[in-house]
């Protein structure tokens, strides 16, 4: 995938997680239908997305992981659709498993881009910090009283990710784009 493709891409997907965060709080604490709609709509567009970004992308060990975790994305759906009719704790479960497995796929397809495209660094951190979330969201669901506002706050932090590494994307292009004309000859003219 171009750096302009990912940086788009990356801006959509940090605009899409402040946007269900603010409406899964907004929602309120109990699973309701709305509520269920959203913890199911959140892996889904993850799925889309992250289908984009491997459709595009180049590298077998890099569309594999993202084919790999569009997969799952796919799988947590339907796996949060079953959960919801259990409660909050086993939302918090499968929501915990999913990132997880999603944090060390995203470390992996961060760690193989890092050499060819710039701007991979967030995301790097951002999958370690999803597995260190995934197990707190599994401890959390074995507390007092879990709620789901640890998940908006988790969409939010990845959001802040994938800005930052839009922004990254942006700043690199730019650079290599003045790089570019700097070294390219003058055209003459009329």
């Amino acid at each position: 995938m171009t750096p302009a493709a990912l940086t788009n891409l990356y801006s959509a997907r940090a605009g899409f997680a402040v946007v269900w965060a603010v409406a899964l709080l907004a929602a309120g604490p109990d699973l309701g239908p709305l509520q269920v709609a959203l913890l199911v709509l959140y892996p889904l567009v993850d799925a889309a997305a992250t289908s984009l970004d491997a459709r595009a992308s180049r590298g077998p060990g890099v569309v594999s992981g993202l084919w790999a975790n569009a997969a799952l994305s796919l799988v947590t759906a339907a796996a949060l659709a079953a959960a919801c009719a259990s409660g909050v704790p086993a939302v918090l479960r499968v929501w915990g498993a999913w990132a997880v497995v999603a944090g060390v796929a995203q470390l992996a397809v961060g760690a193989r881009r890092i050499r060819g495209t710039s701007g991979q660094w967030p995301l790097v951190v951002s999958g370690a910090i999803s597995v260190l979330a995934g197990a707190s969201f599994v401890a959390m669901a074995g507390g007092d009283d879990p709620e789901l506002t640890s998940v908006a706050g988790y969409a939010v932090l990845g959001g802040v990710f994938f800005l930052a590494s839009a922004l990254r994307l942006r700043r690199s292009a730019k650079r290599s784009g003045q790089r570019a004309m700097a070294t390219s000859p003058a055209t003459p003219t009329a």
